[in-house]
């Protein structure tokens, strides 16, 4: 997981407008064939995208850039936290299928519901980047007034940086998670899956 974090620091009496954390998403796409179950398995993990966490490929990946802006005010008061600004930039990597010739209908429908799962996947580790980003933004600008702006940088760094390793970690255990429920949750999404399908063919 990619992490960038830069502070800006507003000369004394600037300010900035209060928003809240933002998150934007690009997407690329990773192209890969096969025929059988077994191919596309075997092209998933030679294509993937290589994670650095892990030192291996993945059938997804997505890259989170943090970016924290924060404004202070200094007087002779001590100096303040008057802005603080979190964005994440993150970019999805998808697989996406091109088929070669002529396919199962049974090796459709699992590509079907497996890709909408690593989609969903990768879309949830968005979800917890902007939960944490919004933590830290709540956090940065709950710092009570220090003596001096560059006593008030150490508390943002420290929050920033505390807040950063929990994020890691929740993404870490979200894997973790939705590792050893791969399988029954594939199993639950293809029998759902197949009983739209019936449904359907019942009513036309």
């Amino acid at each position: 997981m990619k992490q960038l974090l830069l502070a800006t620091l507003i000369a004394a009496g600037a300010s900035l407008p209060a928003q809240a954390a933002t998150v934007s998403k690009t997407y690329s796409y990773f192209t890969i064939t096969g025929r059988t179950l077994d191919e596309i398995e075997s092209q998933l993990m030679s294509r993937g995208p290589e994670v650095k966490s892990t030192g291996g490929r993945h059938p997804g990946a997505t890259q989170m850039e943090f970016t924290t802006r924060i404004g202070y005010s200094e007087g002779k008061g001590g100096c303040s936290i008057v802005s603080a600004q979190v964005s994440v930039k993150a970019k999805v990597i998808l697989p996406r299928w091109r088929q070669t010739g002529k396919t199962d209908a049974d090796v459709k429908l699992i590509w079907e519901t497996l890709s909408s799962d690593i989609k969903r996947h990768e879309e949830s580790h968005v979800v917890i980047a902007k939960n944490h980003a919004r933590e830290l933004e709540q956090a940065l600008q709950g710092i009570s007034r220090q003596k001096t702006c560059a006593i008030a940088a150490a508390k943002a760094k420290a929050t920033s940086d505390k807040i950063l390793y929990r994020h890691d970690r929740a993404q870490e255990q979200f894997d973790r998670i939705e590792g050893i429920n791969f399988e029954s949750r594939i199993i639950r999404l293809l029998r759902y899956r197949i009983e739209r399908l019936d449904a359907a063919k019942s009513r036309g």
